[in-house]
């Protein structure tokens, strides 16, 4: 298996990890409570999702 005959220099392995930094996460708001949420799932804070409740949050 071959290996490496000399090492990298730091300019080459920083331009190759210029893009593995993360994401940030598309967050949607939520038409009930109008808070962040993410797309597609269930609202943390009041339970709704598509017009209904699917799943029971304690009171604060």
């Amino acid at each position: 298996m071959p290996n490496p005959k000399r090492r990298h220099s730091a300019a080459r392995t920083g331009k190759r990890r210029a893009h593995d930094a993360l994401k940030t996460a598309g967050v949607s708001e939520c038409p009930k409570c109008h808070e962040q949420k993410l797309p597609h799932r269930a609202c943390p804070l009041c339970g709704f999702y598509k017009g209904r409740e699917v799943i029971e949050v304690a009171a604060q």
